[in-house]
Formats: structure tokens, sequence, C-alpha cells
């Protein structure tokens, strides 16, 4: 992929800086062509419980047929063991086929969402406060909606790609463990998703308590997430008789043992890569011994003070080790008697280099008893992961862009503790990195919790960014 030469990228971007977040748009027709997709695949539930991917992905390829895409490009495709499973595959053809396509990558299905927890309904798209809120406003349909709306202002264009774009919209990312779409994609259609490199959700940047832009991040490698159960099994009995063994006691020693172990520090590139960038936008900010820690564990030995306080940290702590955690218990089957099985739910974040079989190898020295098994469960990705390369060709257009919607914020590549189907995509020979251009708030934005929302002026930008961006790589 050859270099964009400057001439290029100044045509490409027709807007100045983008606001700051919260600040008022012009509602032009291509932008309220846009909330009004969003707005219909939010609004179609699509939990594993009760939701329906099929009728997003059948409901999303209708908007691109009405957009200009042939039925010939477009294919819905349903396992037959799934029903409500459905995955949408969009083909946008280039001038040339010798060029290596880029797959464009987003989830459908969303995390469960009970309403009555909810302070507004989370299958209605509310606009307010400067926020969308609903489930998946942010998580993922954010950029679903985004890749879609790119590919269709690029057909009314007349826009001819030199490189084909691959738009892959699956289900079951949140559910692996029941289904993965992606997954059942390269094992099945690996001829409709293959590609020289993709484009996946994860590269979020960060905006600091004052709304500020602290810095933009590339994925540039993730975790894995494997569950364990922990079980344990044994006669039961009388609980009026209280002397003998006691299952849920055993199961309670062990989950202890394991809130007390960590595994060791791991520092790789991807690691200090982060942290050197990330020194300078903290230290930018004013959060000088935040700075400072980040600076010091990189050094060999880390200083040990620093690291407690950057292992504590919610935003650099996870990536430093692989965390395993207790997430769900169950155990017994009356009120008045000995439990005969007790388990529990222990959901691990691997880092790459790391194998499943070492983690679980670890969690039984870790749990010290014979009699309680530690079981893999859900799907399994294989050994280890790896990162994708950021090669200029990959980072370039993303700074150049970035430092014209936002000037002076730096793009920091990241490992992040999360994973999303990108961990099928690279190891399958695609490299697939995080790129959203979506900043995330200071205290979270519900992703997964009660009251997801996205910032209105966030989904305006990130919109821009990936189109322009898109529009460059397919270029090129």
């Amino acid at each position: 992929m050859k270099r964009l030469k400057s001439i290029v990228l100044t045509s490409l971007l027709a807007a100045a800086a983008a606001p700051a977040p919260g600040s008022a748009q012009e509602m032009t027709p291509d932008l309220v062509a846009f909330v009004t997709l969003y707005k219909e695949l939010v609004e179609i539930n699509t939990t594993l419980s009760v939701g329906d991917c099929t009728r997003a992905a059948e409901a999303m390829a209708t908007r691109l047929r009405t957009g200009g895409f042939a039925d010939s490009d477009l294919h819905i495709i349903v396992p037959p063991e799934f029903p409500r499973q459905g995955n949408l595959v969009a083909i946008f053809p280039g001038s040339d086929p010798e060029a290596g396509a880029i797959l464009l990558v987003g989830h459908l299905d969303v995390v469960e969402a009970d309403a009555k927890d909810w302070e507004r309904d989370p299958f209605t798209l509310v606009e307010e406060d400067g926020f969308f809120w609903a489930r998946g406003s942010a998580d993922d349909k954010a950029m679903v909606s985004i890749l879609l709306d790119s590919l269709i202002r690029y057909k009314q264009e007349g826009f001819v790609p030199r490189r084909t774009l691959k738009l892959a919209l699956t289900c079951g990312e949140e559910t692996s463990a029941v289904f993965n779409g992606m997954k059942y994609l390269i094992d099945n259609h690996r001829d409709l998703i293959d590609a020289q490199f993709g484009i996946n959700e994860n590269g979020n940047g960060r905006l600091d308590e004052n709304e500020r832009r602290i810095m933009m991040t590339i994925q540039a490698g993730q975790k894995i997430a494997q569950n364990f159960i922990l079980e344990i099994t044994g006669p039961g009995g009388r609980s009026s008789r209280p002397m003998g063994e006691n299952i849920i006691y055993d199961l309670a020693h062990a989950l202890t043992r394991l809130e007390q172990y960590e595994f060791p520090v791991d520092i790789d590139n991807s690691v200090r890569r982060y942290f050197e960038r990330a020194t300078e936008a903290e230290a930018r900010m004013g959060v000088n011994q935040l700075a400072e820690d980040l600076l010091a564990v990189l050094k060999t030995p880390p200083d040990a003070d620093a690291l407690a306080r950057i292992s504590s940290n919610r935003m650099y702590g996870p990536i430093i080790r692989t965390t395993c955690t207790a997430t769900l218990l169950e155990g017994g089957h009356a009120w008045n008697a000995l439990a005969q099985r007790a388990a529990a739910t222990i959901n691990c974040r691997i880092k790459p280099g790391m194998s499943i079989a070492h983690v679980q190898q670890t969690l039984e020295e870790v749990v010290a008893n014979d009699r309680i098994r530690v079981i893999p469960t859900g799907d399994m990705v294989g050994g280890t992961t790896t990162a994708p390369p950021l090669t200029p060709e990959i980072m370039g257009p993303i700074e150049e862009i970035a430092a014209r919607l936002w000037p002076g914020v730096p793009v920091v590549p990241a490992l992040v503790p999360g994973s999303d189907d990108s961990r099928y995509l690279t190891p399958a020979g695609i490299p697939t990195y995080g790129i959203s251009g979506q900043y995330r708030g200071w205290v979270g934005d519900g992703t997964h919790a009660l009251n997801e929302r996205i910032r209105v002026q966030v989904l305006y930008d990130a919109r821009e960014f990936l189109y322009s961006l898109i529009k460059i790589y397919a270029s090129n």
C-alpha cells in the first residue's frame, strides 16, 4: 500500500477540525439519514435471550440495497441450528482484482439488558443531555452503523475503490460460548471475508474528567477471554448434622486463594510502547504522578511502588498481566441439605504469548485442592494470540486524519484488556486492527452495564473519521 500524498488527503477530508464533544452540529440530510439507520438498528433487540440478529441483518441488507447495492453482493448467512443468529456480508467490488481486500467488521448482537433496572427503555434510542442512550448505542451498533453509512455514501457518490471492501456484520461476539458468527464465517465462508487486513472495534480514544481528549488509541493486540469452571462434588447430607465436609466452604476457600493470587507482570513490547506514548499524554493533562509511574514500571526491574499504583489503575493495570476473576456462583439443591455440587465460573483475560493450558495449570496450583476440577469451557481460541503489525501503511493515514480532526491529540498503539472478533481473524491470517475513532469518558459509558450511552458528537466525529480513513485505505 503506497503512502498517501498530502494532496489526496486534503481532497478526501472535507471538514475542518471537529467540534469538541457536546457541541452542536448541523443536521444535514446525510446526517439525518445516518441517525435514522442508527436508530433502526439500535431498536432491534439482538440479545441472545429474546433478540434476533437475523432480523437485524435483513434490515441492514435492505438499507444497503436501497443505497445501491446489488442483491448479488449481499449475503445473509444463517446457521441452520441458530436461526436467530444471522450474519450479513456485503461486498463493494474494487477496480483492481489483484489488490488485497479490506474487511470491515462489526457485531450485531448486544449484551442482555433488563428494562426494570434501566433509567430508560434499553431498546428505545433516546437523545438526551448530549448522549444517545440505549443498549448497543456504543457496543457495537455505533461502529456497525458508521460502516453501513460509509458504504452507502460511497455508492451514492459514485466512488470506485481500488481495493474491494467487504463488510461482515456478525452475531455472537458477546456470547461466543454459544455461537460466534465470525468463527462460523471463517470456517464455512472464508472466501466471502478473505482480506489483506481488517478494521474492527475497540480502538477507542480517551476523554479525561473534564471532557478533554487525552489520546486516541489503536488496538495493537488484545487479551483473549477464556472461562473456566471450578467444580466440586460431594455426597451431601442433612444440614442438621453439619459435622462432615461442606463443599461450599471448600470452594469458598479456593476462591479466596484465587482472589489473593496475581499472575506475573508482563511488560511486553506493546505495553511498553503504549506506556511510553501514554506518559506524554498524561503529563500534558497534568497527571504527573501517573506519568512518572508509567515510566517507572518500564525500568528493569520495575519500581515496586509505581508498579503497585499502576496495578490498581483501572485503565493501565489490567494490561500488565493476565487476570482471572470469579463472575458466577452456583451450588446446592435445597436449603436444608448439604450441597452435592458447587461451582464457580472464572473469567480469565489472557495476555498474548500465554497459553490457555498454562493458565489452567496455574489455576489448579492456586486452588490447591485435588477435589476441585478446573474445566475450560466455551469456545477456545487456541494456543496463544499475536498482535497485528502496525506498519506505516496502517498508521500513516490514521495519524494524518486524527491530526486534522483532533489537533494535538496523540495516536497511541495499545494492548486492550477485552477481546473481540479480531481474536479469530488475526490468527486466521487476516490481521485486524481496532480503529473506531470513538472517544470514551473517564467514568465509562455503560457498555455491558446499565444505561449504555455514547456522546452524540463523538458518534458524529467517528463517522467522519472512519469514512475518510476507509476511503483512503481503499484507494491505495
